[in-house]
């Protein structure tokens, strides 16, 4: 666990003009994971070629996977590095987080779908769930778009 793909020639286009296929940096990458609110201050980026690398600590589960989500879903981006990310527990040293499921999305595809995939069959109504999930990065339930990836969470 710790690298996750992404597809480089889709995703958020942050700056102006240049190479669509080009990396973007550190900084517009740091300034797109802050600007969604997730209470990533402590985490560093960095870029590699066209990976994204995360270090820090973040406070929960989903706050790891938010980030690998809205780092990974920016154009240039084709994978991202998250070996040094880890989650704080309640007390005590930080820890590796737990391997994550997400799922890329295909043409043709909504959320309803995706929850039945994901969920199983006649499950999805659960599509709220992964809406949820996907919050702030995500902003209405029908705007997702083939290449673009979700965090799919556990049903608790």
């Amino acid at each position: 666990m710790g690298i996750f793909d992404f597809v480089k020639g889709v995703g958020k286009k942050l700056g102006i003009g240049g190479d669509d296929e080009a990396s973007p940096t550190a900084d517009t990458l740091k300034k797109e994971l802050d600007s969604h609110k997730l209470g990533t201050d402590g985490v560093e980026v960095a870029v590699q070629g066209d990976t994204a690398v995360l270090k820090g600590t973040v406070k929960d589960q989903s706050v790891f996977e938010k980030a690998v989500i809205a780092v990974g879903n920016t154009l240039g981006v084709s994978k991202v590095q998250a070996d040094e990310l880890k989650v704080a527990p309640g007390a005590g040293p930080a820890a590796p987080a737990k391997e994550p499921t997400f799922y890329t999305v295909q043409k043709g595809d909504n959320l309803w779908k995706i929850a039945e995939k994901s969920y199983g069959k006649g499950q999805g109504a659960k599509n709220t769930v992964i809406f949820e999930a996907n919050k702030p990065m995500l902003t209405h339930p029908d705007k997702i778009y083939p290449g673009q990836v979700l965090r799919i969470p556990d049903l608790a």
